[in-house]
């Protein structure tokens, strides 16, 4: 009797057993319904508690029905938007009426963070939310005209994979009309601008079925199902803005058109990898509280919105110039009385790096109208960097996780790295960047330009070196720091495979790999600027000609067009294109991705680089068949050419 007792509890556990495997194999059956990866929690997986599904290990009696199968599928889909509406719900009642409802910006803690996102999560999964729940005792109406409640989010459509979930903002501007210096008529104008897009890039269509396009939102929060996002990280120097805020923007009637033009065209092309990481963030977090708050700012935002009409639309005249220079002057004039003032160096800094960065966003090589240089607005903006105590503030973050690096310290850092190499001198922030590469720590550089930080500190080191040989160092203790840094790269060399397609199964970018396929070509160009301070570098030799073609390789890893990331890569392509041989892989590359950018591909620093690197090829391919190796230096065309541009 016992030995058959013992026999039934040994087949009992090895059903069981089975039972385990099989489940381990397959997932949960709601997740399977929902194409999805299951965790396989125990008693529910963290899919449907977080949504608050019913989650089913056991074979259902629906799943070997096609009908009952597309009627759960519905059954779970309102599910879903129930959960959403009231997270938003809850959101809009603990958080209050001004905080984003779609974009999340708190640390994670134990309750946020349970899905991998620093995201509120929804009410309590045992309540009312279940396959059983009627949805009739909820009032829609009185959800939708809630004060603390947006109104419903619909699925996306696209202008290039990876936008988040759409909103609009509402740009208030006042004018004033004066005669005889008294105050007459005051007009109030509002604009609305929507992130809502265009349909997806050929190519990278969605799948067909709804299901997965009405999903959206919510598998953009799941980080089991595609990478997780990075939410808010960094401090920036305003407060959180939300989505449904109406800025205060006040411009003369004049002007008007400047303004709408520079939201409506010149703001998407300013920092598109932050925009890829946190959707929404460049406009909400960076542009528009600054346009609204900082007057030498909103200057000099009109002021390229004028030089970006002027480029891509071809208006000629005294008027579009006029504007430029208007604006430019005023710029100029208010940062001096601010720094008479020595008050608000925040803003000041915040002004200066816009003067600096967002001319690589607009502009043709053959813009003549005159400008103060890069660099001489770098030096004030060194000064103020220093006055604020960034470096420190950074320096300081180094083993913090979690830590938010100062949002300006990271542009001034970009600048800093990649402009040092413009002008072969050392980085100003040079020994910052070397404590964090000793350290490991980041500076935010991935997730606002796409490299990550431990390529572009070594970049500044190769710059250091650089500078150092300019001032004519030792050739055996050049040879052996640049054997020190090369080993330094190739530490830092990922495994095979790292460099893949950066879209997901649904057409979105993904931000991690898109990061890493950025990296990748940025690591290629440190390299060969690296090599090209051999002395007597040769780019005829074999080990450059693979770099360069390695280069090009891992270029069709990265989006191209319009609304492609070709134009966040001007520095690394300028590296590798001033090496390149005639016929070389490089250049059909390079030939092809500027035709699909079309008309785009002639303004910003890519266009300025197409001119450049059209001369470089000039001088040295007619060295070349000269029987010469004698090379320009891409710099020294920019000196004979009278450019003095940053191309980043």
């Amino acid at each position: 009797m016992v030995g058959t007792t013992n026999a039934n509890a040994a087949n009992s556990a090895k059903q069981a057993a089975t039972k385990m495997h099989r489940r381990s194999r397959t997932g949960c059956f709601t997740c399977r319904l929902r194409r999805k990866k299951c965790d396989e929690g125990k008693s529910s997986c963290r899919a449907c508690k977080h949504l608050g599904l019913k989650c089913e290990y056991k074979r259902p009696m629906w799943w070997g029905n096609n009908e009952q199968r597309r009627n759960q599928k519905e059954i779970i889909k309102n599910i879903i938007k129930r959960t959403k509406l009231n997270e938003k719900t809850a959101q809009g009642v603990t958080l209050g009426a001004n905080t984003p409802p779609s974009l999340c910006h708190s640390l994670p803690t134990s309750d946020t963070f349970s899905d991998g996102i620093a995201c509120t999560r929804a009410p309590s999964v045992d309540s009312q939310l279940s396959l059983d729940y009627n949805f009739n005792q909820v009032a829609t109406p009185d959800l939708y005209n809630s004060v603390s409640m947006p109104p419903p989010m619909f699925a996306p459509s696209f202008n290039h994979p990876g936008q988040f979930a759409p909103y609009e903002v509402d740009i208030k501007t006042e004018s004033q009309m004066f005669i005889n210096d008294i105050p007459t008529r005051r007009d109030s104008t509002i604009s609305t601008f929507s992130t809502y897009q265009a349909p997806p890039v050929v190519g990278y269509p969605y799948p067909a079925e709804n299901w997965i396009q009405q999903d959206y939102f919510e598998s953009r929060r799941e980080s089991f199902a595609e990478e997780p996002l990075d939410f808010q990280v960094f401090d920036f120097p305003h407060g959180s803005f939300s989505p449904s805020h109406q800025s205060l923007i006040q411009v003369d009637e004049c002007d008007q058109h400047l303004l709408n033009h520079f939201i409506e065209n010149v703001l998407r092309l300013i920092f598109p990898i932050l925009d890829v990481n946190q959707h929404g963030s460049a406009r909400t977090d960076v542009i528009l509280p600054a346009l609204e708050s900082n007057k030498t700012y909103l200057h000099c935002c009109l002021s390229i919105s004028a030089l970006h009409l002027k480029a891509t639309e071809r208006i000629q005249g005294e008027q579009i110039d006029n504007d430029i220079m208007r604006h430019r002057y005023a710029t100029i004039s208010e940062l001096c009385e601010a720094l008479n003032r020595d008050t608000d160096h925040s803003q000041i800094l915040e002004a200066t790096l816009g003067m600096i960065f967002f001319q690589c966003s607009v502009g043709r090589p053959d813009d003549c109208l005159p400008d103060i240089p890069w660099h001489q607005h770098f030096q004030a903006a060194t000064s103020l960097v220093h006055k604020l105590e960034l470096p420190s503030h950074l320096v300081a973050l180094n083993g913090q996780p979690h830590s938010q690096p100062p949002f300006n310290m990271t542009l001034a850092s970009w600048i800093d790295i990649l402009g040092a190499t413009m002008l072969g001198r050392t980085p100003a922030f040079a020994d910052t960047y070397r404590e964090k590469l000793i350290g490991d720590s980041p500076s935010g550089l991935a997730e606002l330009m796409g490299c990550e930080d431990r390529i572009m500190y070594l970049i500044s080191e190769i710059a250091c070196l650089e500078a150092l040989k300019l001032e004519k160092m030792d050739e055996v203790q050049l040879c052996a720091h640049i054997k020190l840094l090369g080993d330094q790269i190739s530490l830092s060399e990922p495994p095979p495979g790292t460099v893949a397609n950066a879209y997901s199964a649904t057409g979105a970018i993904r931000p991690k790999q898109l990061s890493r396929n950025m990296t990748a070509v940025f690591r290629l160009a440190a390299r060969i600027y690296l090599c090209s301070l051999v002395p007597d570098f040769d780019r005829t030799q074999a080990s450059i000609s693979n770099l360069v073609r390695a280069m090009s390789e891992a270029m069709e890893f990265i989006p191209a067009g319009p609304d492609g990331f070709d134009r966040s890569l001007v520095w690394p392509l300028l590296i590798a294109g001033s090496v390149s041989l005639p016929g070389s892989s490089f250049r059909k590359m390079f030939a092809e991705r500027a035709g699909r950018l079309g008309e785009a591909s002639a303004f910003g620093s890519f266009g300025r680089i197409k001119e450049l690197l059209k001369d470089v090829w000039l001088v040295n391919d007619d060295n070349l068949a000269n029987g010469s190796k004698q090379s320009v230096h891409w710099r020294d065309v920019m000196r004979q050419k009278h450019w003095d541009f940053l191309l980043i």
